[in-house]
């Protein structure tokens, strides 16, 4: 079909859920009878400024033959009913969809797009089989809204939980959330002054009792807060459960600075395997560029210049959501399906790279050792990254005080880039405390790629009854500077479940996996692979007390001395998928 200059734009279309309640959309289309395929886009971010989130424009998309249905979810901005994060998308989702299809100006194939929570309203339509539902597009999003949205690794994402509910989904929806509730008259003036003043709201504690968002601005970040287990709650909105539900084909689309790439990974790889049709399992496509949330497609990331390469311009994302829905909703033989299903961003070569699986096949994982004479303390202690086992050598001490935690520089964060910045930053910093742990290779001879998932295995030994551990994997340039890649986190008492929690016996040592998710980045030669080992990255996770009680109650921080082994009894290590070059 021939692109269109007319358009129709019909505003706060009525579209009545199952409920009774009456969600609205605004609808591009071009002008004409039709019908039309339809790219359905559900928003908690007002859909008059659907670019805001950097989603698709609807009014390329009506040029491009498609009818663009832009909603409000419930509870937001127009749209009836209260709003409760993730709850209720997944049977206003579907209803949406099958409305969609049922217009006299649709072809009755309906496809999704949108990036974050835009995201997961897609998911959580998906995970109901609508049955008009070909495609969806999650660009940015999760596949488990306790592990790797809420939680990581057991740890509350304070950051991104404080800065989002209280920015984007209070204050910036505060006028219908008041129509509705009895809210103090100086609730909003509150919550201003806790937003411009952050860094103090975040140590807030207990976290329950959190003061901003009480009154019923945000219910759903209290029971965040009461369920740190993945329990029931959690389990009935879990996508990755779900895959084998969805019919529909995804086009994901990531950031290996992503707060959500761990999730963006695991929905590929998770609907690769077990989607429920034979077309949503072959039709899987993924991207991932070196991009942090809400930056889609720049080429600065953080501090980090990645190159014009990196920019979306380059890549065309536009186009390449066109293409995708061409082929599913209108049927075009287009070769969309016929190209590699993966592309990646390899950082340091700073290129593109298709590839044909996730993980890579020939990646080989390989055991870098945490190696010291005990002192391993800061980057001028003694700490050594090496391929060689260790024999029998000192541990490494470190006193960590959550009344000093280390603080955040970089990473994947989200949604405050004054408070809360994100990407790619100088750690130098952070190498300079004595709570963290610097451990090196010499200077490479040779440069080395890792692409593919990354995970650290500690032994470690703590006086607490609970505590956290921490990892981050650095690549340090020929003049020193120290550049972030990925990191994670965990939570001592969820080491071996996140449903059935366990305390520690302090001074035992116990066997820890921290996951950092996945990068792809050429450590190029003269370069170092450098791994920093603590107990706190402040604010993107809450402080662990060490006291043993539920972080969530708990207000009485108590120091934890932390004893890291690597000897041939206890060989703590981080395993790195090396890609031969």
């Amino acid at each position: 079909m021939p692109e269109s200059n007319h358009i129709n734009i019909e505003t706060n279309v009525p579209v009545v859920m199952r409920d009774g309640v009456t969600l609205y959309a605004d609808v591009y289309r071009p002008q004409g009878p039709g019908p039309f395929p339809v790219i359905l886009q559900r928003t908690p971010y007002d859909k008059t400024t659907p670019l805001t989130m950097v989603m698709l424009d609807p009014l390329k998309a009506a040029k491009r033959g498609y009818a663009m249905v832009v909603q409000d979810t419930r509870g937001r901005f127009t749209s009836e009913g209260e709003f409760y994060c993730f709850r209720d998308d997944i049977n206003d989702g579907y209803d949406t969809v099958e409305w969609a299809a049922s217009q006299p100006w649709s072809t009755g194939k309906v496809g999704m797009c949108g990036t974050s929570y835009v995201g997961a309203t897609q998911w959580l339509s998906a995970i109901t089989k609508p049955p008009h539902l070909a495609a969806i597009a999650p660009n940015v999003t999760a596949s488990n809204y306790h592990d790797g949205w809420t939680y990581q690794g057991g740890a509350f994402e304070l950051g991104f939980n404080v800065s989002w509910t209280m920015l984007q989904l209070t204050l910036a929806n505060f006028k219908t959330i008041a129509s509705g509730k009895s809210v103090p008259t100086d609730s909003r003036e509150k919550l201003i002054k806790a937003v411009d003043s952050m860094q103090d709201s975040f140590r807030e504690s207990p976290v329950k009792e959190f003061p901003f968002l009480k009154g019923g601005l945000a219910d759903y970040f209290y029971d965040w807060v009461a369920h740190p287990d993945y329990d029931d709650y959690w389990k009935e909105l879990c996508i990755e459960d779900h895959h084998g539900d969805v019919t529909a084909p995804a086009l994901n689309i990531g950031g290996w600075y992503d707060i959500f790439l761990g999730g963006t990974l695991r929905n590929y790889m998770g609907m690769s395997k077990n989607g429920g049709s034979e077309e949503a399992r072959k039709g899987q496509k993924l991207i991932i560029g070196p991009w942090q949330h809400g930056a889609r497609g720049t080429s600065l990331v953080g501090t980090h210049y990645f190159g014009l390469a990196a920019d979306a311009g380059s890549l065309d994302l536009d186009g390449l959501h066109f293409k995708w829905y061409d082929h599913w909703l209108k049927g075009e033989d287009n070769g969309y399906l016929d190209e590699p299903p993966v592309r990646i961003f390899v950082m340091g070569d700073n290129v593109w790279r298709d590839e044909q699986e996730w993980p890579l096949a020939r990646a080989q994982a390989t055991s870098y050792y945490l190696r010291s004479l005990g002192k391993a303390n800061s980057l001028n202690g003694n700490g050594l990254l090496s391929t060689n086992a260790p024999a029998e050598e000192p541990p490494d001490v470190f006193l960590y005080n959550p009344e000093d935690p280390v603080p955040t520089m970089g990473g994947a964060l989200c949604c405050n880039p004054y408070f809360a910045a994100n990407g790619a930053y100088e750690q130098s910093a952070i190498e300079a405390r004595q709570d963290v742990l610097v451990y090196s290779t010499p200077p490479l001879e040779s440069e080395v790629e890792v692409t593919g998932p990354v995970k650290v295995t500690l032994f470690a030994a703590t006086s607490a009854k609970d505590t956290d551990f921490t990892a981050k994997l650095v690549d340090v340039c020929e003049d020193g500077c120290a550049r972030n890649l990925t990191d994670g986190i965990i939570r001592a008492r969820y080491r071996e479940s996140m449903s059935s929690p366990t305390l520690l016996e302090p001074g035992k040592v116990y066997e820890y996996t921290i996951d950092l998710w996945a990068t792809s980045n050429v450590f190029q030669k003269g370069h170092q692979i450098r791994v920093e080992i603590s107990s706190s990255n402040f604010p993107r996770f809450d402080r662990n007390t060490n006291t043993g009680n539920t972080i969530a109650n708990d207000s009485t921080f108590k120091p934890a001395m932390q004893t890291i082994l690597h000897s041939s009894q206890y060989p703590s290590h981080v395993t790195l998928p090396i890609v031969p070059r």
